[in-house]
């Protein structure tokens, strides 16, 4: 616990860089694993299936075999198994259709640690902040050392620390470090020393 006590903050021109990233958009989704994926190949049903993504990042297709499947789009994984068909079947035409997003789940979170009632990873939502995830796991518990909380966010190459006073947010309604958080976001909060 002595670690916890006193967290050496960020340089503040590393803390502003951090706060000015916002989340990015998901522009295309990309496909990882424990993704589940319904491949359909048209006019031809019996080699049409439904299959996860395994941790290697592959899936297994009939007449293909093994696909590599993760980091591409959808449209992309269906060109490339189209290609494999090709010698076997005349023009095939596939579709890739991600029926469940598990990689995108657990990529997209925020976790909070710490003197928490519960710790917790929470899947990301637009325009969350601070004392929405603090408040998801239940609150502080009666250790908590509410005024050096800390935010931790990674930029370009490093983990930046970013000071946070729960006390503030939850107690005197001061909300100027009750940041909006992005995905990845880590927020832990130290015990008090007696």
């Amino acid at each position: 616990m002595a670690g916890c006590s006193g967290t050496p903050y960020s340089s503040q021109n590393r803390i502003q860089k951090a706060l000015e990233r916002e989340s990015e958009p998901v522009e295309q989704y990309r496909i990882g694993p424990s993704d589940t994926l319904r491949i359909v190949v048209w006019r031809n049903e019996d080699l049409s299936v439904q299959v996860p993504v395994r941790p290697d990042g592959r899936i297994s297709v009939p007449l293909v075999g093994d696909v590599s499947a993760s980091g591409e789009t959808p449209e992309d994984l269906a060109g490339k198994i189209e290609q494999g068909l090709d010698p076997y079947i005349r023009q095939p035409e596939v579709s890739v259709i991600v029926t469940q997003m598990g990689s995108h789940e657990f990529s997209h979170r925020v976790r909070v640690t710490g003197a928490v009632r519960q710790p917790t990873s929470q899947p990301y939502r637009e325009g969350m902040t601070i004392m929405d995830v603090v408040l998801g796991a239940g609150g502080l518990n009666e250790f908590a050392n509410a005024d050096s909380a800390t935010l931790y966010r990674q930029l370009e190459d490093e983990v930046v620390a970013i000071p946070v006073d729960l006390d503030a947010i939850l107690n005197d309604g001061d909300i100027r470090t009750n940041h909006r958080l992005i995905p990845g976001d880590i927020i832990t909060i130290p015990e008090r020393r007696f």
